[in-house]
């Protein structure tokens, strides 16, 4: 496994800002997949939403959670929102892990405290298999990982983060949000197709499950959803959002002068186009989790 060229450090304060808005996600997958487990593994845990959800409700049952990721910046922020959050959080362990060492190195960071080796009962995966070249072999590898009766839970696609009116009105041409997926889209499809070692997997998620010798695989889908009038913080995050992909899009000239001109505008105070004034831009997103089962030992 070797990550996309994405730099991780750079894109640190993206990914802790949106822990607020996903952490209600978490709680609710770890509800659910969480119990009866007794080692868990969250694979590019970022800032630790995921790994402090698993360890409120795996560690009083006296099992263990251990985050992996390569970027020290968020592995930094997951220990120290861990021993802000206190109780069994505070708990989670954290390890620097390069995803392109492979499963050995993760088999390392799962030992036990007396060195002895471990296999999780429970990985989760947000957003990470789909930055690897070879998703599928990612996904290999991750399966022969699990313990005997584990569970892999990859949680990929569902819909994407809607935020604004389709007309915004002061000049905008309407389906500005449309354009600035299809050019993010763009941006990522060739972000694959120039990586070293990059492979199709040109079927769903849930048949990549399949074909990694998953059994019982399925597809749960978690409605995000911050309603209009949008509070403080998700006011917030819309305009970072807005804000930083305007500007990436129209730094890779992937966006015309018109649209990035709009992501400025939208951003800005002084601005009559500002989304700050607006009581009608909200947050809806459906995230994907697919689940499959490794078979027990006979």
């Amino acid at each position: 496994m070797t990550d996309v060229d994405v730099d991780w450090a750079e894109e640190s304060p993206h990914l802790i800002r949106a822990l607020n808005r996903d952490a209600g996600f978490y709680r609710q997958a770890a509800a659910r997949l969480a119990p009866g487990r007794r080692l868990a593994l969250d694979l590019g845990c970022g800032p630790g939403g995921m790994a402090t959800a698993l360890a409120e409700k795996i560690v009083p049952a006296g099992g263990r959670v251990v985050g992996a990721d390569g970027e020290p910046t968020l592995l930094d922020h997951a220990r120290r929102r861990a021993a802000a959050l206190g109780g069994p959080a505070a708990r989670a362990e954290f390890a620097q892990v390069d995803l392109g060492e492979g499963t050995d190195a993760l088999r390392a960071a799962l030992r036990g405290p007396d060195g002895a080796a471990a296999a999780p009962d429970l990985i989760w995966s947000a957003a990470v298999v789909h930055h690897l070249p070879d998703q599928q072999g990612a996904l290999d590898g991750l399966a022969e990982l699990l313990a005997p009766g584990g569970l892999l839970a990859v949680s990929e696609g569902g819909l994407p983060l809607r935020q604004l009116p389709r007309d915004l009105g002061h000049g905008i041409a309407p389906g500005l949000e449309s354009r600035l997926e299809a050019a993010n889209n763009r941006w990522f499809d060739g972000l694959r197709d120039g990586m070293p070692g990059s492979v199709p997997m040109p079927y769903g998620w849930d048949e990549a499950l399949r074909r990694a010798g998953l059994a019982d695989v399925t597809t749960r889908n978690v409605l995000q959803e911050r309603a209009a009038p949008p509070g403080s913080e998700a006011m917030a995050d819309v305009l970072a959002v807005i804000g930083n992909l305007g500007a990436k899009l129209a730094e890779l000239g992937l966006i015309d002068a018109q649209d990035a001109d709009a992501c400025r505008r939208l951003t800005d105070p002084e601005d009559a186009a500002w989304l700050g004034r607006r009581a009608d831009v909200y947050q809806l997103t459906v995230r994907g989790i697919h689940l499959g089962t490794r078979a027990p030992a006979r």
